[in-house]
């Protein structure tokens, strides 16, 4: 194997792949990419044996072959490389040369033989997206991360297509236990995405997507024998998808009889980092009292001291007082890209729900907490 490729063309993948390649796996050649020639160009691979890419580039073929170098370390001499043009050049038994007249590195590879199969998904019905909205989708609803879980529905997001308002929709919902996002997609009538109520993408694949999606530009997702694909103009990403269901949220988002209280953005969030600054580990909830036309937080930390803000609202219920993690108001207030959002509370028992003045399509739900 021989071959010349420029720094330019490579050194953006290769940061892009760690994610995958620096997990925790029974197989060491995952910390691998897997580099293969093809007439004028490598395909570049990787895998946490969940979650697939492969992508093309340009390169100069001398001689054909393939190998499977260490991800970070070939990343490292790529990115810190002087010059444009690097060659790389296969002497014996994986051991690799890679440099030019002046930098040169002698690297062991592992045998290319060995890197698993990435699937091959074939005859795939696609959907075209732009890829700003797809980042979007994820970004919102990731902000609920993968806690520490073994459940398909926590560490998993759901996604559903539905008809809203007769209109096609795609949803992606995601929850751990304590409080629950879900974000909307309108799409064009035409295309049948084969996604029968429902499936479970896991968290951590969707978040290795999120790194190749830019603000511009479309891409193309679909579903086919198990699996999720993203496809961009020359690379691919390919998702196993998990088993498990997912919890009946449909009574949870629904909008009850309470009271729909319009706040400010920026002051709600500075109002709750600052109620948040004496949160622990083991105090993290804060009590939230609402009365007429005011909403108090206070802070209580046995081993720090107490904090306690008021701000005035609209607001001319009844008296409500319920404790809730900050912190999660503070995600779903700033997955809203809007000056005004709204709180809907009904009482002290009952979730929450956060949403856009105007824009109705992200939706966060969270659970008072027990104190």
């Amino acid at each position: 194997m021989k071959l010349a490729i420029r720094k330019s063309d490579i050194i953006d993948v290769l940061s892009k792949v760690q994610g995958l390649t620096g997990r925790k796996s029974n197989l060491a050649i995952t910390t691998n990419v897997l580099v293969r020639t093809m007439d004028s160009e490598i395909s570049i691979v990787a895998t946490d044996l969940e979650t697939g890419f492969e992508g093309f580039y340009p390169a100069v073929i001398e001689k054909e072959g393939s190998m499977a170098l260490n991800a970070r370390k070939f990343f490292e001499i790529v990115r810190d490389f002087p010059d444009e043009e690097i060659k790389l050049n296969e002497i014996d038994n994986h051991w690799f040369e890679i440099g030019n007249a002046h930098v040169e590195y002698h690297i062991v590879g592992m045998n290319p033989e060995d890197f698993p199969d990435v699937p091959r998904i074939e005859d795939v019905q696609f959907l075209e997206i732009e890829s700003g909205v797809l980042k979007g989708m994820i970004e919102k609803t990731l902000v609920i991360g993968a806690v520490d879980d073994k459940r398909a529905h926590i560490i998993g997001a759901y996604f559903e297509k539905l008809i809203v308002d007769d209109k096609n929709v795609i949803r992606l919902v995601s929850t751990d236990g304590s409080r629950l996002s879900t974000v909307d997609h309108v799409y064009e009538s035409g295309v049948d995405l084969p996604v029968e109520g429902g499936v479970l993408i896991p968290k951590k694949g969707l978040n290795e997507v999120n790194k190749f999606l830019e603000s511009t530009g479309t891409v193309q997702i679909g579903f086919k024998d198990n699996h999720f694909i993203i496809k961009k103009e020359v690379e691919t990403i390919v998702i196993r998808l998990l088993e498990g269901e997912f919890p009946k949220y449909g009574e949870i988002i629904m909008k009850r009889e309470g009271n729909s209280i319009p706040l400010n953005r920026q002051m709600f969030l500075m109002m709750l980092k600052r109620m948040s600054i004496l949160a622990s580990d083991d105090y993290k909830g804060a009590i939230f009292k609402f009365t007429d036309d005011n909403l108090t937080i206070t802070s209580t930390n046995p081993d720090i001291g107490e904090s306690k803000e008021e701000m005035e609202i609209e607001f001319s219920g009844d008296p409500i007082e319920a404790a809730f993690n900050p912190k999660f108001f503070t995600d779903a207030a700033g997955a809203i890209d809007e000056e005004k959002i709204v709180v809907d509370i009904v009482d002290e028992e009952k979730p929450c729900l956060i949403q856009g003045l105007e824009d109705k399509r992200f939706l966060s739900v969270i659970m008072p907490m027990r104190v």
